[in-house]
């Protein structure tokens, strides 16, 4: 957005992806047909003011239906009114719309080889995100978990078991492509990115990727709080005490680091600067990493063996 003397200028519109409807910008609704480059002359009929903030005439309007005074030039003539619904905030949709950046942004530099998987929790979004995105992308011949900034949740071994499926068979098919089985599952290099803003649930889930040998860990150090606190009783008065009441060890018999977190396998700074101007340098190593491991080991299905002379 940019403002130019008694109009606002819409430079860009946060868009998520085209199959995210859980929140759409006011701006890219259909029928509305605002264009980035279009200009905002009036809201509710009461003409922007250079003197004042162009957000004041929003004041009190959030999830309300608005009037906006559009036109492609900064001028009233030939302007049109559409009718917006606005939000009241937009913090999950510009969350999505960098979500789905990063999957384009993997897509187009490794042509379509590699699928991205963004995992915000290990609680039920998370599940659903993991899940959503997985199916979609299984087949791919690789594959990015980004858990950054996940907040935790649930104990996510079901997230390993499934991006852990190992080839137990191929079907070799009379008149078609031959199957893989387990039939939903990805057979290719894999690798994590994580942050010191992963916590508790989000400890875990890396720490059980390292574990389960599916790839190397990429980023900073995770937040380590990974400790449980559920089961004290509430107080007489409906207040409650916080209580660690149970704590994780490892199979070896050694204490998950709490209060340290997961260190990653390649360290990768966090460069908040390039974040900002669009450059995600976790996210590029990732990309490279990947597909250094695919030169290793490729994600091919097996030639159909000579058939026996029965």
């Amino acid at each position: 957005m940019g403002i130019q003397g008694r109009c606002i200028l819409y430079k860009k519109i946060i868009r998520a992806a085209a199959w995210d409807t859980e929140v759409r910008s006011p701006l890219a609704q259909p029928g509305i047909n605002i264009k980035e480059g279009d200009f905002i002359l009036a809201v509710n009929g009461i003409p922007l003011d250079a003197d004042r903030d162009p957000w004041a005439l929003f004041e009190g309007l959030a999830k309300e239906t608005v009037e906006l005074t559009i036109n492609p030039n900064p001028e009233i003539k030939g302007a049109r009114k559409v009718l917006v619904k606005t939000l009241a905030d937009e913090t999950r949709l510009r969350n999505l719309a960098w979500i789905e950046s990063n999957r384009k942004k993997v897509a187009e530099a490794t042509g379509g080889r590699i699928g991205y998987i963004y995992v915000p929790s290990t609680g039920q979004d998370g599940q659903e995100e993991l899940a959503r995105m997985f199916y979609a992308q299984f087949d791919k011949e690789g594959l990015i978990i980004d858990e950054r900034f996940n907040n935790g949740g649930q104990i996510p071994d079901r997230f390993i078991e499934l991006l852990n499926r190992p080839a137990l068979a191929f079907w070799a098919v009379r008149d078609g492509q031959t199957w893989q089985w387990p039939p939903v599952a990805n057979f290719g290099p894999k690798v994590m990115l994580i942050n010191g803003w992963s916590g508790s649930g989000g400890d875990a889930f890396p720490d059980y990727f390292k574990k389960a040998g599916l790839g190397p860990l990429i980023g900073t150090r995770t937040w380590g709080g990974l400790i449980g606190i559920s089961g004290a009783p509430n107080l007489i008065d409906g207040g409650n005490v916080t209580v660690p009441t149970f704590r994780m060890y490892d199979p070896d018999g050694e204490w998950f680091r709490e209060g340290y977190g997961v260190d990653p396998d390649i360290k990768v700074p966090e460069d908040p600067t390039r974040l900002a101007q669009g450059t995600d340098p976790q996210l590029e190593k990732a990309i490279e990493e990947v597909l250094r491991l695919l030169e290793s080991q490729p994600n091919n299905i097996p030639a159909v063996p000579a058939y026996e002379d029965k």
